[in-house]
């Protein structure tokens, strides 16, 4: 009912920065939630930031609080995640996703209905 694909990862030293875009099929993507996860090698898959589908408020996890911004762009069908001061603990694979339902935990990954593919994001120390 809707794709979602990620792009911009890639490999960078520490201390540098990434922006990574998730673009939406689907006429209706101003009225979905968005959020970005990531899971690294042998890790289970974490939060990373979300962004509200009406007020626009953000949110993030701690780790990433200060570095990252999640950004959209209703016209575009696209959410950002600008990335700044990469760590090494920062490599993971990231992935953006969607949910339309009415009330959801917006960390919780079993609330989003919808996965891209997935983006690599290796930093390097």
């Amino acid at each position: 009912q809707v794709q979602l694909v990620e792009s911009g990862g890639g490999l960078v030293q520490a201390g540098g920065s990434l922006r990574l875009s998730c673009s939406a099929s689907g006429r209706t993507f101003s009225n979905y939630g968005l959020g970005w996860f990531r899971q690294a090698p042998g890790q289970e898959r974490e939060f990373v930031a979300a962004i509200s589908r009406s007020s626009g408020n953000t949110h993030y996890a701690d780790s990433v609080k200060g570095r990252f911004t999640i950004s959209r762009d209703n016209a575009k069908n696209t959410v950002y995640l600008q990335m700044n001061s990469l760590k090494p603990e920062d490599t993971a694979v990231y992935y953006c996703a969607a949910t339309a339902r009415f009330s959801y935990l917006i960390r919780i990954s079993g609330d989003y209905d919808y996965w891209g593919q997935g983006t690599q994001v290796t930093v390097s120390s």
